[in-house]
Formats: C-alpha cells, structure tokens, sequence
C-alpha cells in the first residue's frame, strides 16, 4: 500500500548494536516459529551484568570434567541449572545426570538414540506417539534420519501398543495449545520423555517440581536466548545419559563452551533477581516477562472479544507455587479456531499477510493455527491490528 504507515523495529549490526529500520503495515508477519525476541527488553535494561570475558587460551579443550557423566559439561552451568530449578521450584534436580545439548532438539535426538539402541535390536523401529494437537517438529525430528531404530507413529490417542515397545513424548505445557498434559499410553513397554520447554513462570503456574525419570529443558524459552542454542535434559538412568552423551559426543564431539559460559552468567543474573529482596521489578525477569506477557494475552482476547472469525481455547486458572498466587495459563502461541465459514485458518491468516503454521502440522483438522505471541512488540502490535481489521470487515460483510 504506497504511504502505509511504517512502524520502527531494530535489528542487530555487525558491530552487536542495534539499527532501526521499519516495519510496513501491509509487511508479511514471520509468526510461524518461536523466536523469543520479545525478551530483549529485559536483558537490554541488564546493561553489562551479563557480559563474559573469554580470553584466547581459555576453553580450548574438548573436556570439562572427565568424571562427570557429560564430560563436556561446565561445573558452572550444571551448578547454574540446578539453582534455577531450585529458584523456580518447577523440576527435581536431585540423583539426576545434567546432558547438555545444542537445544532440546539436539537433546531429543539423543534420547531417541538411547531409548531405542539396546544390546538386541528390536526387530522393527519402536514407535513414537505424542497426543494431538502435538508439536509439528516431532514427526520431522523423528523422520529426518530415516534410523531402522524408531518411527513416527502419530496421535498417542490412536496409538494401539499391542505388547510392542514404544516412546511417549510429552509436551506439557503443550505446544501448541497450552494445556499441560500427562501421558496417556500406559503399561507395557513404553518409555515417556517429558518435555518441558515451557514449564516456566512467565507462561503457566508452577504446580509442582516435576519428577519424572527424563525431562527437557531449554534455555531459549526460559530466558529467550535461543541464539545461544542450549538446553538440557534431567536423566535419572545413568545408562539413558551415557548414551546421550556418547549421542551428542559422536554427532558433535560436545556443545559449546563459550555459550555455556554465556548461559551460566544468564542463569545467575536471572536467579539473583529472583532472589533478592528490594530489587526493581523490572530485574526480576519472570516478573517482568509475565506481564508482558499478560499484556499481549489481554489485547488478542480483547481483538477478538467480538470476532465473527476466531476463537480461542480457555485456561483455568491454577497456584503457581513460584508467585503464591492464582495465575492464568499465558501460553507462547495462540492457538486460533476459525469460525463456520473458514475452512482453512492458516489460508485466512495469509491473506491478512500472516504466516502462522497450520493444524495439519499438529496432527489436527486445518480450521485451527497457531501464530506465535513471542515476537517483538511492534510486529505484535500488527498481528493485533489485523486481527482487527479483518473482524471488521467480516462483520460489515466484507
């Protein structure tokens, strides 16, 4: 549209500062992945208290500490982690085994080895369920490798065991939708990863410390550093982590120590402003990210309190054992319905210059699509803006 009104967004230089350019209001939205963009903010106000210096002769070596189970894991992030969850109170740490990985996918990727390499290969590939709406990267994460060790095997809701061994995954508070799920395949043989990615304050109550023998974690949707691509699985089988380890050691000899060391001073400015008394507000990040998170929640349900388009799914309100209060689930991603009408939410998103992902991806009928609430506030501000726009017009019968 010529003389659109711009909107100014920021974008990092070569030299790590940051460059304003604009964003248009006929520009396509990218709210398809779960780019955490919308947590810079937070760390810009932390100034220099998350600066690490890394000399030339530093971190030169593939170890860390040989006798740890994940060799390659620094003493300072795996005592960081552990503060962390002992701060938020969402995950048992004690007798577990830290494996680091590149991501929770890299990690996911190990633990399909270790659950599935044993000494006597079974004689077909274990099958891998998760319950719909579940998250569209598993079935590719599983495929990619085409292994003769495990295959996708959809819904865990369909899922007949039938005696044979099999692999859970679950993602809880689920992407996409929020709701916080639990296995729903029992007995037999099956094995059960918890995915953890969201089970943070900023997103959903804490209701209890998780305690489950595998669970996934990532430091990109705690703190919104996903450039740094760490994460890290709680393992209660030595064995399951040595086989991680040798996964990760074999696939990439390791993760890398100069992020570790950058997640660690993260972890620790974070968990001090969680635990000192008197600080701003603003310097207690799970604070700080709840209410804006809050703040964009209210907008969309505000935009569609009168839409004759989408609809949205409700969250009880639970106690968050982190805030001492009732809080509402406050999810990464809306997961839009469409109305009688429209038969393919992601279409209609596209024709307002939306890209979200579809509910094909998610195992479920394409009238639904998820559109991410992690962006930067002015792209934000626009999917609102359409949103309104777009009701309008089918309201006045447009």
């Amino acid at each position: 549209m010529v003389g659109a009104p711009l909107n100014k967004t920021s974008l990092p230089s070569a030299n790590g500062t940051r460059t304003t350019t604009t964003l248009s209001s006929d520009s396509v939205l990218a709210l398809n992945t779960g780019d955490p963009t919308m947590f810079e903010p937070f760390w810009q106000k932390m100034g220099d208290k998350c600066d690490v210096l890394i000399r030339g002769s530093d971190l030169m070596s593939y170890y860390s500490d040989k006798n740890n189970v994940c060799w390659f894991l620094e003493p300072e992030l795996g005592d960081a982690i552990k503060r962390l969850h002992g701060v938020v109170g969402n995950a048992v740490t004690d007798d577990r085994h830290i494996v680091l990985g590149t991501g929770s996918t890299h990690l996911f990727q190990a633990l399909l080895y270790a659950l599935t390499a044993p000494a006597a290969p079974e004689p077909e590939p274990v099958s891998v369920v998760s319950s719909a709406p579940y998250y569209s990267l598993y079935p590719e994460m599983i495929e990619i490798l085409h292994s003769g060790l495990y295959k996708w095997a959809g819904d865990a809701y369909t899922f007949n065991k039938d005696g044979r061994p099999y692999i859970e995954v679950v993602n809880s508070p689920n992407n996409p939708d929020g709701t916080h799920r639990e296995a729903v395949v029992n007995g037999g043989k099956g094995k059960v990863i918890y995915d953890f990615a969201y089970y943070w304050p900023q997103y959903t109550a804490i209701t209890s410390a998780a305690d489950h023998d595998i669970m996934l974690f990532t430091l990109s949707k705690c703190t919104g550093h996903a450039g740094s691509r760490i994460g890290w699985a709680l393992v209660k089988d030595k064995d399951i982590a040595e086989k991680m380890t040798d996964y990760i050691a074999i696939s990439s000899i390791g993760v890398s120590k100069e992020s570790q060391v950058r997640a660690a001073k993260v972890i620790g400015v974070l968990c001090d402003g969680c635990e000192n008394v008197g600080l701003a507000e603003s310097e207690n990040f799970f604070e700080f990210s709840r209410n804006l998170m809050a703040k964009r929640w209210q907008k969309l349900r505000e935009a569609l309190k009168q839409s004759e388009c989408f609809t949205l799914f409700k969250h009880p309100r639970e106690h968050c054992l982190f805030t001492g209060e009732f809080t509402k689930t406050l999810p990464a991603y809306a997961w839009l319905k469409c109305k009688e009408g429209i038969e393919d939410c992601n279409e209609f998103l596209r024709g307002l210059k939306i890209v979200g992902r579809g509910g094909k991806a998610f195992g479920v009928d394409p009238i639904f699509a998820r559109v991410s609430m992690l962006s930067r506030e002015d792209e934000f501000n626009q999917f609102i803006e359409r949103l309104v726009v777009a009701t309008k017009g089918i309201s006045n019968g447009h």
